[in-house]
């Protein structure tokens, strides 16, 4: 089979799938009389009242901008330290406790801490998903770079490359798809912290709408929520692999002609 006629094909099949479930369910569901599973038509209805453009600013917004911010931080945060310990065989002996204990904790447990010392506004919740999306990156880091080529760092070494150069042009690049794995995860949790962080002391967001939904039985707008945060899980996922394949089209390159 040619290659353009199997991507063709993958692509068929990855449209068609959803879309045969998509109508398996509304049709399983176009007679249902059980309020916790309400008609398909009914969930697409208020969706289309909810989120297109009615709560996008009231919602929507402010929880991509905690998600963008918390994400942000942590990826600034978990390649610069991650690029000192993966760069210093002493100073990843001497963090490794404190990485190994701070990286343990779950999640849920700081949410209290987060509102008796931060407070219950926008930066306890940046703060959450800053440092639970960290230790991915953090870690896939530290692996990246200790598992370059050691002859890739003689090679510097020899030509007399200064530490900048060293580090731009040798160590992050070679490290670069280790540090994508560890994004490409952090990014699914930033949108699971985003939601739990919004559903405890807080009066807008997604999470916050799904939860109300929920307490006030209004079964549709919760299902409608859920189904806002499916979409914005695949988008980011997409928009992210598009972007990956693109940063790191060399590292394919240079992979296919290893392999001859």
């Amino acid at each position: 089979m040619r290659p353009r006629t199997r991507r063709v094909l993958e692509l068929a099949l990855e449209i068609a799938v959803p879309v045969v479930l998509l109508a398996i369910i509304w049709v399983w569901s176009a007679s249902s009389e059980t309020f916790y599973y309400p008609p398909l038509s009914e969930v697409l209805q208020r969706f289309a009242d909810n989120w297109l453009f009615e709560r996008f600013a009231s919602d929507v917004w402010p929880s991509l901008r905690r998600m963008g911010l918390g994400y942000a931080i942590a990826v600034v945060l978990g390649v610069a330290v991650g690029t000192a310990l993966g760069g210093s065989r002493l100073l990843r002996r001497g963090t490794a406790p404190v990485v190994e204990f701070l990286r343990s904790i779950p999640p849920p447990a700081l949410i209290p801490f987060g509102i008796v010392v931060i407070g219950v506004g926008d930066s306890m919740k940046v703060f959450i998903i800053a440092f639970v999306c960290v230790w991915p990156v953090l870690l896939n880091t530290i692996d990246g770079i200790e598992g370059i080529d050691p002859t890739l760092k003689d090679t510097a070494r020899v030509y007399g490359l200064s530490g900048t150069d060293r580090l731009l042009r040798m160590t992050l690049p070679a490290a670069s798809p280790q540090i994508f794995a560890g994004m490409r995860l952090s990014l699914s949790l930033a949108l699971i912290l985003m939601v739990i962080s919004e559903m405890v002391a807080s009066t807008n967001g997604i999470g916050f709408f799904v939860l109300q939904s929920q307490r006030s039985f209004a079964i549709a707008e919760m299902w409608s929520g859920i189904l806002l945060l499916g979409f914005l899980g695949y988008a980011f996922n997409l928009v992210f692999v598009l972007l990956e394949r693109r940063v790191l089209a060399w590292h394919r390159g240079a992979k296919a002609s290893a392999l001859g």
